[in-house]
């Protein structure tokens, strides 16, 4: 008995970066190590995600609409298998129209579209209505049913696809801050959720802040006016960085992810623009991306700054998005990071990751594998896995566990 507790000491003093010979670290000034183990385990809490689907409603996207609400129940059980911890999502949608400037025969027109511009869509009936829900809980026995529904918006919008002007609208602390009721968004992001931002358009993106944009269409369907004059638009860069800036109403960072399914190539996921000559005239398109109408410049910066191995972008000209979307939900399955309770001290923190093929991975703060990020006023604390550590998309099950003394 007593070699085991000297044992246990030694345990503890590694865990903790003290030599055996010094004293205890329960006598530390300011400790909050106990000086028994506790009988409670600390409890991870639900993984929470609010989904946000940016669905391009322009006159080409019937068919990719379809094909999108076919495969969200592959989305939704994927993201349900939650990489061992549960998972607590809703999700909304808004589409791709904010606005839509031309310049046809001598005139410059401009429109706005104020019931979208980053405002939820809301929730169709199954009778064909439109009901007052603005995004449906992951609880919601009738969820496949609503989000199939939800992501086909039409193709009634805007040809001059502006999608992260959309997202942008959607989380600016103005909107999200009004009311549903009063048209904001106001109750969708959640204190302590991930944000994961999904966008479907077969179109390049042509965002800006300005009013009216700088870039006008014409019928010239041979150029694509947008990547053209990209220079004049607000840069992936600035829209990048206003995302990762994104913080929730108890001041704590959102993590954000990203996904596009858009006008890239079916190989190689590259950008590049070609010209089609058909006889109804000359469309631009992605290179190996025959039904995109437009290169995908933008998309593909804007997905590579958020995953460089751009495992978060996929072509819009798939036959299906099955697989896609799977690999989607994978991402957002995996966060980084739990959020952690009833823990006394973060280097006695224990985290034991069962892997894909039945191994156990022990990760702790005092081995570097982990990060330990302090509780806030109305915030848990929370735990970065890193290195070695690092989560994956097939693991099993992550357990919090204590070293301890007795």
């Amino acid at each position: 008995m007593r070699a085991r507790k000297l044992a246990r000491s030694m345990l503890l003093a590694a865990a903790l970066g003290y030599g055996v010979a010094c004293s205890s670290p329960v006598d530390q000034p300011g400790s909050t190590v106990p000086g028994k183990c506790q009988a409670e385990t600390p409890v991870i809490a639900a993984q929470k995600t609010d989904i946000l689907f940016v669905i391009d409603n322009s006159g080409s996207m019937r068919e990719e609409q379809e094909a999108i609400a076919t495969e969200l129940p592959a989305f939704v059980s994927e993201l349900r298998q939650g990489g061992g911890l549960t998972q607590d999502f809703r999700v909304g949608v808004i589409t791709t129209s904010v606005y839509r400037r031309t310049f046809i025969n001598n005139r410059d027109e401009y429109r706005e579209y104020p019931e979208e511009s980053g405002r939820l869509r809301p929730v169709p009936t199954a009778s064909g209505g439109v009901s007052t829900e603005r995004f449906i809980e992951s609880s919601d026995p009738e969820l496949l049913a609503k989000f199939e529904r939800l992501v086909q918006q039409g193709v009634s919008g805007s040809g001059q696809e502006s999608p992260f002007e959309a997202v942008r609208l959607a989380v600016a602390s103005q909107v999200t801050t009004t009311p549903l009721e009063q048209g904001g968004n106001g109750g969708f992001l959640r204190d302590g959720a991930r944000l994961l931002v999904v966008v479907v358009t077969d179109e390049e993106d042509c965002s800006s802040t300005q009013r009216p944009p700088p870039v006008a269409l014409t019928e010239d369907t041979s150029r694509d006016l947008c990547s053209e004059q990209a220079a004049s638009l607000t840069s992936v860069e600035e829209y990048f960085n206003a995302f990762q800036s994104l913080r929730d109403g108890q001041d704590a960072s959102r993590e954000v992810i990203w996904a596009t399914i858009g006008p890239v190539a079916l190989s190689d996921k590259r950008a590049e623009l070609v010209k089609d000559m058909t006889p109804q005239g000359t469309f631009v398109r992605n290179a190996d991306c025959p039904t995109s109408y437009g290169p995908g410049f933008r998309h593909r910066a804007i997905s590579e700054r958020f995953d460089s191995q751009l495992r978060n972008l996929d072509s819009v000209c798939k036959a299906n998005y099955r697989d896609t979307l799977v690999a989607i939900a994978e991402l957002a399955a995996v966060s980084q990071s739990i959020a952690v309770m009833n823990l006394p001290d973060p280097r006695l923190a224990r985290v034991e990751i069962t892997r894909a093929d039945g191994s156990v991975q022990v990760c702790s703060v005092a081995g570097g594998s982990l990060r330990y990020d302090p509780s806030g006023e109305g915030r848990p604390a929370r735990l970065f896995f890193q290195g070695d550590c690092t989560r994956r998309a097939d693991d099993k099950a992550v357990e919090v566990k204590l070293f301890c003394a007795e």
